[in-house]
């Protein structure tokens, strides 16, 4: 397996000079969320969350199929089409609303007890905001303000890093840098599937991971990033998880192992810029 997160970061300067200061190659400076085992996270962002029945969905099953035992709480707020100034995340934790009641396996209601709303909340931008010259600037002082906000409710914010279109390649530095940069001035783990994106697709190019708008996940683009969801928070392998999201064996597993392998990638190049 080739060590392919290192090196998208290291040509991030190049790709991404038209769009991010000069001589910007980030590399990330938290490492984990500081919650060692989170009960609940709740995801906030766009239609690339929603897709193929929701990316939070994914993630949970994930988790189950790696510990039955375990159980992660997980809520997706979607709004289609939104940049991070859309959501009003405050909203998002006001008591005795989001998260109160669930649907178990056969489709009952069930009530949850709740101590405290969410462990986690993990947040996206608009595909473009955090590299559109117009909108940048949003994209860091809503990061901003909705860490700030999720902290003041005693949950710890998560960014995730989104993909490159699929006809649009050199995104992948820009963002990777971008969020990064959004993560390190807030004290906030990056999830980095972006780079698991276009790590996936330099080793397998006829992999399918968009969807036939080239901006939104595939199936297999979805459970990707929930693999690499999987293994950012909880720094454990999804390889040989017996969930696959109806993937072929082949695929699946070829997915788990890039998701693992751009999460350790990824994470490492703190103690390589040392």
């Amino acid at each position: 397996m080739k060590r392919f997160g290192l090196r998208l970061l290291a040509g991030a300067v190049l790709i991404a000079a038209a769009c991010l200061p000069a001589g910007a190659q980030v590399v990330p400076k938290v490492v984990d969320t500081g919650v060692a085992a989170p009960q609940s996270a709740i995801f906030i962002g766009n239609s690339f969350f929603d897709y193929n029945n929701s990316l939070h969905n994914h993630v949970s099953l994930l988790v189950k199929a790696a510990d039955p035992a375990y159980r992660l709480r997980t809520t997706s707020v979607t709004i289609s089409g939104s940049g991070a100034d859309w959501h009003d995340v405050e909203s998002y934790f006001r008591p005795n609303a989001i998260g109160t009641y669930s649907f178990d396996d056969r489709n009952n209601v069930v009530f949850n007890k709740i101590d405290r709303l969410f462990d986690l909340a993990i947040m996206m931008d608009c595909s473009q905001c955090p590299i559109h010259p117009q909108l940048q600037s949003v994209f860091y002082d809503y990061s901003r303000r909705h860490s700030e906000t999720v902290r003041r409710h005693g949950a710890a914010p998560v960014f995730f890093m989104s993909w490159a279109y699929a006809d649009r390649p050199e995104m992948t530095a820009g963002l990777a840098d971008a969020y990064t940069k959004a993560g390190n001035d807030n004290g906030a783990l990056v999830i980095p599937a972006g780079l698991a994106f276009a790590a996936a697709l330099e080793q397998r190019p006829s992999l399918v991971l968009h969807a036939s708008d080239k901006r939104h996940p595939s199936v297999a683009g979805t459970y990707l990033a929930a693999a690499t969801v999987y293994a950012a928070l909880f720094k454990k392998s999804p390889e040989g998880l017996t969930y696959m999201a109806g993937l072929d064996g082949g695929t699946a597993r070829f997915l788990q192992t890039v998701a693992w392998q751009t999460v350790q990638d990824y994470y490492s190049a703190k103690q390589a810029a040392k």
